[in-house]
């Protein structure tokens, strides 16, 4: 690795991060990973981008690319092998909408009953509000050859999958009782993936002058 990599702030258990890391590796950049702990963020990373959020990718130059989505356009721009960027960007976006807004409410008030106003009352009406989106997404993945557009996983499957994967977690009996089997398969082969699992790998917390690990690249 070059001195001149990328640095990329992230937390390992964060779906923000876990799709940035994903976009990362798939297009080959060759990243510096500094694994913070968001209970006390290094000076460093809230130099770079002062809203406290993962993940925070600095370029050599000095910009910074503070969005998860933004950082995989980037890589993707640079290099695309898979093709992520080929399919229909309406409904990419259309797709990454809906995980990001009324799915992130529901799974953030299932997951997190008792940091929402509905408390745990609430907990049931919002995992139900999560399966009424799952439901359709399964649909459309046995419809399109087991990804969410296509027989091959593309931008929105590697954009969604992280908050899937958090949503199944929360209850893994549930899951595997209650959830479409499409959708228990696609998320499976994306969990299960070599990528995902280089993606994963764990680091020690950064702090200044300690190694910077470069990011996994699995194919």
């Amino acid at each position: 690795m070059t001195a001149a990599a990328p640095i990329l702030y992230s937390f390992r258990r964060c779906p923000y991060a876990m799709r940035a890391r994903l976009g990362l590796s798939a297009a080959r950049q060759d990243v510096r990973v500094r694994e913070v702990v968001l209970r006390d963020k290094p000076a460093e990373m809230l130099a770079a981008s002062p809203k406290g959020t993962v993940p925070v990718l600095v370029l050599p130059e000095g910009r910074v690319i503070d969005e998860s989505l933004d950082i995989m356009r980037w890589a993707l721009g640079r290099n695309d092998p898979d093709g992520w960027l080929d399919a229909d960007a309406g409904e990419t976006a259309r797709l990454i909408a809906q995980n990001d807004e009324p799915f992130k409410r529901a799974l953030d008030r299932y997951k997190y009953p008792d940091r929402h106003a509905g408390g745990a009352a609430d907990r049931l009406d919002q995992r139900a509000a999560g399966m009424d989106i799952l439901h359709p997404l399964a649909r459309q993945i046995a419809e399109n050859g087991g990804q969410l557009l296509a027989p091959s996983p593309t931008f929105a499957d590697f954009a969604v999958f992280p908050f899937v994967r958090q949503f199944a977690a929360t209850d893994a009996a549930f899951w595997a009782a209650e959830a479409p089997e499409a959708i228990r398969n696609w998320l499976t082969g994306h969990t299960e993936s070599p990528r995902f699992l280089a993606i994963m790998a764990k680091y020690p917390r950064w702090e200044a002058g300690a190694a910077e690990p470069a990011l996994p690249i699995a194919v």
